[in-house]
């Protein structure tokens, strides 16, 4: 937990006004039982009405302050609850940012959510409540205690006797509801994570008519979390009545033994008034502890949780004398091999080749060969383990990743835009770009006429994910935002498989002339033969590499992929 609430400590001050007026408030509650009994003891039984007036007076003046001081504490409390949770949300958003894709494979996005939403909320909730009241319950109950003794030692001890049992209770339930709390986190991961698949694959499932089988699987999930949750608020709910009994037990033996005194005129009517106020406020505070080990123990699973994150290392080099160079760049494996952590089997395996600038080269290969893998290397989306990836040169463990990705234009397999409009999504890819750029680069990825004929033009509005698009308006426009960042490198992974030959071939025609290094992964030979060399992967190994012609002299796995196109009517010759 320390971990996640130093993230509080910005705000030591205001934590500090906030307890301090807490601390009026408690002393106030524990100062009236006392002013009660001098109220009957020195003022009613003594029959001296000025005492009782007086004291009614000093106890309507710290009432007013106790309220005044509650308005401040709430105050001051909301301020460092919300502040804390905004830093801490941040951070945990800036972390995931800067995880490799090999870390971030280890969180389901699902979880991330979760963490960063209601992790995060309980941790609020947490700070905020012990500001106000989770504090003041336990320093009420021990105030009380010790007030009893204060006002009577003999009293106090028969009050204080069942005291131990109530403490070894609190501290196995709140162990217990810690591990509990946390199951039920972990259970909300994975319901998250089914809606958020099921939203996705939305169209799919109506098109195969599965709605009653998602249910069904959705009933499952569901009940596990439901099952768990009963099972922590069953545990929390038994807290309640064991408390009041060992309280209401308390106060019978007070009230007991104070009948014998009061008949031996050893104490006065006014004590046993206020260790029966200040056993009745120990009352209430252990009734909070209830909410409050919930409390503890829900903030506690999403801290463990958070922190698991924010303790997550990332790979950053922070090199500041390699910078961005404007022309277009070069990439060099070395012997690279590639395996995804977690696993043995070796996904790339002694690749070695070289890009130059300016040259356009296409990487071809089946399903499964390691095409996007190889790809991912070159802006360090992984970190290489064995062998080296150079970039102008430069081994990518030596860039600073800031600089290394501004000299990259990268556009997805799956072609991915935010909600907004198009000029908003054209402008992520170089956030000072001006109009005349945004129109230069849509021209050349041939989705400028497009975006011409909506009603809006370039503020029309794209949904989540650019469902409002067809496919191949959202791959042009995913190229477009590549080419405003003017890269040095432009690589695009299968980037143009829903555009048809005719506007392909005007794209790659506008952008001929363009100071960039283009690395195209394709599985259309039609692309492949106007390339300047070709790179053919096989089971994450190199299986041939040259231009068109010289592979169809050396490779006959390339003459396959040629000729299986061409029966299929996808090749001119």
């Amino acid at each position: 937990m320390l971990t996640v609430y130093k993230y509080a400590l910005k705000y030591k001050w205001f934590i500090a006004v906030a307890l301090f007026f807490m601390f009026i408030e408690l002393g106030v509650e524990l100062l009236q039982p006392y002013l009660i009994s001098k109220v009957i003891d020195d003022g009613i039984v003594a029959e001296d009405i000025d005492t009782v007036w007086f004291y009614l007076a000093v106890m309507f003046a710290i009432s007013m302050a106790a309220f005044i001081s509650g308005i401040i504490n709430s105050y001051f409390s909301s301020h460092v609850a919300n502040s804390f949770s905004y830093d801490l949300r941040t951070a945990l958003f800036r972390k995931v940012q800067y995880f490799t894709l090999a870390t971030l494979s280890k969180f389901p996005t699902s979880s991330l959510i979760t963490r960063m939403t209601q992790d995060v909320l309980q941790t609020e909730m947490l700070l905020y409540m012990s500001l106000r009241i989770i504090l003041r319950a336990p320093l009420l109950v021990v105030g009380s205690l010790i007030m009893s003794f204060v006002v009577n030692p003999t009293l106090g001890f028969y009050l204080s006797f069942l005291t131990p049992l109530l403490l070894i209770f609190l501290i196995f339930t709140a162990r217990k509801g810690g591990e509990v709390f946390l199951r039920v986190q972990k259970r909300l991961d994975k319901i998250n994570r089914f809606i958020q698949q099921n939203l996705e694959a939305v169209r799919l499932i109506k098109a195969n008519d599965r709605e009653k089988f998602e249910i069904s699987k959705f009933s499952k999930v569901a009940g596990r979390l439901r099952d768990d949750t009963i099972y922590a608020l069953r545990l929390m709910e038994s807290i309640m009545p064991v408390l009041l009994l060992v309280i209401n037990g308390s106060l019978l033996i007070v009230l007991w033994m104070a009948s014998d005194l009061l008949q031996n005129n050893t104490v006065q009517v006014g004590e046993v008034v206020a260790v029966i106020n200040y056993a009745l406020r120990m009352q209430g505070g252990f009734s909070m502890f209830a909410f409050i080990i919930i409390a503890f123990s829900r903030s506690k699973a999403s801290s463990e949780r958070m922190a698991e994150v924010l303790n997550t290392p990332v790979s950053v080099n922070d090199n500041d004398e390699i910078k961005k160079v404007d022309r277009a760049g070069t990439v060099r494996f070395d012997n690279v091999s590639f395996k995804y952590p977690g696993s043995t089997r070796y996904v790339l395996r002694d690749i070695t080749f070289d890009i130059k600038e300016n040259e356009k080269f296409v990487i071809m290969g089946g399903t499964g060969s390691g095409k996007s893998t190889l790809l991912g290397l070159i802006p360090k989306m992984y970190d290489v383990r064995e062998g080296d990836v150079y970039v102008n040169d430069i081994n990518v463990k030596d860039w600073n990743e800031e600089d290394l990705r501004q000299t990259i234009g990268y556009v997805p397999q799956s072609a991915v835009l935010f909600s907004g409009s198009i000029f908003e999504n054209l402008l992520w890819g170089d956030l000072e770009a001006g109009e005349s750029e945004i129109f230069t680069s849509t021209q050349k990825a041939q989705i400028h006429g497009s975006i011409e004929s909506f009603d809006h033009r370039y503020d029309t509005r794209v949904g989540q994910r650019g469902v409002t698009l067809s496919g191949g308006q959202k791959q042009r426009l995913s190229i477009a935002r590549a080419l405003v960042r003017k890269p040095g490198i432009l690589i695009l992974d299968d980037s143009t498989s829903a555009l048809d030959i005719r506007t392909e071939s005007a794209l790659w025609e506008s952008i001929k002339d363009e100071n960039t290094t283009r690395i195209i992964v394709t599985q259309k030979v039609i692309t492949a033969r106007m390339a300047d060399r070709i790179l053919l992967l096989d089971n994450g190994e190199i299986s041939a590499l040259g231009s068109h012609e010289e592979l169809m002299e050396q490779s006959e796995l390339y003459r396959s992929i040629v000729e299986s196109q061409m029966e299929g009517g996808q090749l001119d010759d």
